[in-house]
């Protein structure tokens, strides 16, 4: 070989070599966050329900006799007294009825006034043989009917006094009254026509949910077993205000859902104000008598995957370099902080903070910031939030739904 084809050779030999080494991947960084220790501490909190207003007591008003209406003599969706008058049906034919049957008793009992006088006569003409037996034995008879006929006669009048009263209809207690199902001069037919609407409004019922978990302890709160709490039960109104009276357990369903592991129970409210309405959607809060420390921690640590929750725990490891050089130059292996992803399960939620129930320890450090960017494993530097940066306080807290075991 010439000097040259040498020289080309060489030239090919390390252009080959040169490609064949493998590009080292650029080492990857610690993700930043910021950590946070976690503490049990005590907590004061509420649990929410959603919550139902409820009459505890409500009746459609329908007709016992048929007509026409004349008069309505109620202002809408006004509250109401036990007897006052609501509606009147046409009395006229009622009336009639009533003084037809109140003239046939009056001649009843004329007719029986004359049998009791023959039956005296001939009672005493019989106790002196003075009269043919056949003549005594029918004016007894003819007693015993007039008496029965007036017995029918007042039957009769009472009938048509009933129906005569039918004619008015009154409310059955005092209540709130609804928009009239019907206007003046409308026919309605016996038990078919809906008048109206009423239900109770002093106190009113407010009807919860609550997981069959919870049951045994809203028994205890029933038979007052629990703290005597005067917040116990308080409620907040759907404009976000809170009502001014607390409430009190009046009913629990008898039976659970075997469904949705859940249970119905009613509260009751005074409403002397009637600000409360049947059928209104409003928040039950719960005064939590827990009185072991929580463990508390930013809600915003909180990962959720498919229905679970995760928190990021920052855990001390040894990282080991896997790269050539690394060996070559025989560095020794590093320390630093990794994320381990645990499952927690969690209870209620005060303001911005999260009460754990299981799933880590007191003391453990977990990642507040930057949990978007974590996977399992990942390399992390940060600094870390002391436990005092999310104080609990007094917060309003909100739980599950019923069946949800928090």
């Amino acid at each position: 070989m010439n000097k040259v084809t040498k020289t080309i050779l060489s030239a090919f030999s390390f252009l080959f070599l040169f490609s064949c080494e493998q590009k080292q991947p650029p080492k990857a960084q610690p993700v930043p966050v910021n950590l946070f220790t976690v503490r049990t501490q005590p907590v004061v909190y509420f649990d929410r329900y959603t919550a139902t207003t409820a009459a505890l007591s409500q009746v459609n008003l329908l007709p016992q006799v048929q007509g026409y209406i004349t008069a309505i003599l109620f202002k809408e969706g006004s509250h109401v007294k036990k007897g006052q008058r609501l509606y009147e049906i046409d009395r006229r034919i009622y009336e009639a009825n009533y003084n037809a049957a109140a003239d046939n008793l009056k001649v009843a009992e004329g007719t029986l006034k004359q049998s009791q006088q023959d039956a005296d006569r001939y009672s005493y003409l019989n106790s002196q043989k003075a009269v043919a037996k056949q003549l005594y034995d029918h004016a007894m008879v003819t007693l015993e009917n007039s008496k029965n006929t007036v017995k029918a006669a007042e039957e009769a009048l009472k009938n048509a006094k009933t129906n005569l009263n039918y004619s008015v209809i009154t409310a059955p207690f005092d209540c709130t009254i609804g928009f009239s199902m019907v206007k003046l001069g409308d026919m309605v037919t016996v038990g078919q026509t809906i008048l109206n609407t009423i239900s109770t409004d002093d106190p009113m019922g407010v009807d919860i949910l609550i997981n069959e978990k919870q049951l045994t302890h809203f028994e205890e709160l029933q038979h007052g077993k629990g703290s005597n709490l005067d917040s116990l039960f308080t409620l907040i109104l759907p404009n976000n205000s809170f009502y001014p009276s607390m409430g009190q357990i009046s009913v629990i369903d008898r039976a659970v859902n075997a469904q949705t592991g859940s249970i119905r129970v009613r509260l009751v409210f005074p409403n002397k104000d009637y600000t409360l309405r049947s059928g209104m959607s409003c928040v039950v809060r719960v005064h939590n008598q827990e009185s072991t420390p929580q463990m508390l921690i930013p809600n915003k640590a909180i990962v959720e995957q498919m229905g679970e929750y995760f928190v990021f725990e920052a855990k001390d490891t040894v990282i080991v370099s896997h790269t050539d050089t690394a060996k070559k130059q025989g560095e020794a292996p590093k320390t630093g902080l990794v994320a381990l992803q645990r499952k927690v399960h969690l209870g209620a939620t005060i303001g911005p903070n999260v009460i754990v129930k299981d799933g880590i320890r007191e003391g453990v450090k977990i990642v507040i910031d930057g949990v978007q960017s974590l996977h399992d494993g990942s390399q992390i530097s940060a600094a870390e939030k002391k436990p005092g940066a999310h104080p609990a306080g007094d917060t309003t807290a909100s739980t599950k739904t019923a069946g949800s075991g928090n």
